[in-house]
């Protein structure tokens, strides 16, 4: 469900420590954020959609569009 989180952070050449970091939270928690065995809260979501200047739907995996909307 989250695999373009995992690859926006890798194009990115950031750690999952790093992006935890970003959000908060331990580099665990993180993990799970990105295998999906923890849902992402809502707060954090933004902060990654500002972060990566993408939009929410497409962290999701609900559109294949980088592009956040305008």
């Amino acid at each position: 469900m989250y695999q373009h989180i995992r690859d926006l952070r890798e194009d990115s050449d950031l750690t999952q420590q790093e992006i935890a970091k970003l959000l908060n939270v331990s580099q665990t928690t993180y993990s799970r954020y990105e295998s999906g065995v923890l849902d992402i809260p809502s707060s954090s979501l933004i902060t990654l959609a500002k972060f990566y200047q993408t939009s929410v739907d497409y962290l999701l995996g609900l559109t294949n569009n980088k592009l956040p909307h305008r």
